[in-house]
């Protein structure tokens, strides 16, 4: 199944992060953090030279992206990425909730790159956390990945990035298509929704012939 981009195809606002802002304290226009590391650049595990590439479109506030991340890529990561069979390319979609995925999406961009993944698969380990806790339980998944409450605060009142998060999403969605999460391309090939290993199995050997 997926998660439909209807609602998230308008763009996260402030008002979409109301919650998670009025939790921090923050009043509204703060200071841009200037210490977002990853900024536009691409999120990928992987070797650049492996024969096969995947790509997903999901987002961290999407429970069935959830689902294929905590049930399903452990075992795709051990089988491909780390073998060097696959480079897999991960793309930011704010559809679910989208005041946790523009939160986390945000928060994982404020990290090193080399952070960004613990922090992606750390926020989809504890969905179901984070929607109860809210901000607190972000912060410390941030803290784990080397961010102080101060940076990660202002990460979060990040505008430039969160209209940039907008838009690339917005761009990606309409560019490729995507009306759901989570989808995948597996070399030309799309498959739509939660996919099994065995299913993307089946797919990197066809991308292979």
């Amino acid at each position: 199944m997926k998660d439909g981009l209807t609602r998230s195809m308008r763009p996260a606002r402030r008002s979409v992060l109301a919650a998670w802002v009025l939790a921090l304290g923050l009043a509204a226009g703060g200071a841009v953090c200037a210490a977002q590391a990853s900024s536009l650049a691409e999120t990928s595990l992987g070797s650049p030279r492996a024969p096969v590439t995947v790509i997903e479109y999901a987002s961290v506030g999407c429970p069935h992206c959830a689902v294929w991340a905590n049930e399903v890529f452990p075992g795709f990561r051990a089988k491909y990425i780390d073998t060097g069979k696959v480079r897999f390319v991960f793309r930011e979609m704010l559809t679910g909730n989208g005041a946790l995925a523009a939160a986390g999406f945000l928060t994982a961009r404020c990290a090193t790159s080399d952070k960004y993944f613990q922090v992606v698969d750390d926020v989809f380990a504890q969905q179901a956390e984070l929607g109860r806790e809210g901000v607190d339980a972000l912060a410390r998944i941030a803290l784990r990945a080397g961010i102080s409450r101060e940076r990660f605060e202002a990460c979060l009142r990040d505008e430039a990035a969160l209209k940039a998060l907008n838009e690339r999403t917005t761009a990606d969605a309409k560019a490729h298509d995507v009306t759901g999460t989570p989808t995948f391309f597996v070399g030309d090939e799309r498959l739509d929704g939660e996919q099994t290993l065995e299913q993307l199995d089946a797919a990197i050997s066809r991308a292979r012939h």
